[in-house]
């Protein structure tokens, strides 16, 4: 049974860092690009980066560029995505969801094969 298992939110004042990781088991990790989703309270859920399978190509939301870095390791299959420089407007459910193919910036909820079921990310202001 595919599985993908977001770890590392929690709470961090304004400008303080993160790690978050995405553990996936059942499926064949390599095959999958990974992409990372967010969704703050009342709002829609909205993507925040993906990368390759084999992590040579990765795009980020302008959001984020410069403050988030995603990273995988397939050995372990693993996804990471180092948060810093964190904001309020950071403040969400994160998730990481898995598909076939990579798609860069027209990643999107529709195409995901597999999600996890999210940490939450607080940041305080």
């Amino acid at each position: 049974q595919a599985q993908l298992v977001e770890s590392g939110g929690g709470l961090v004042q304004a400008g303080g860092s993160l790690r978050l990781s995405c553990a996936a088991s059942g499926f064949t990790f390599s095959s999958y690009a990974i992409t990372w989703f967010r969704q703050a309270p009342g709002k829609e859920r909205e993507f925040v980066a993906t990368i390759s399978r084999r992590g040579f190509s990765i795009y980020y939301v302008d959001s984020v560029k410069g403050r988030f870095t995603v990273s995988r390791d397939n050995a372990k299959n693993t996804v990471y995505l180092q948060m810093n420089s964190l904001k309020s407007e950071d403040t969400a459910v994160y998730y990481c969801a898995a598909e076939t193919y990579y798609r860069g910036s027209l990643a999107s909820v529709d195409g995901m094969a597999y999600w996890g079921k999210g940490t939450l990310v607080t940041v305080s202001s």
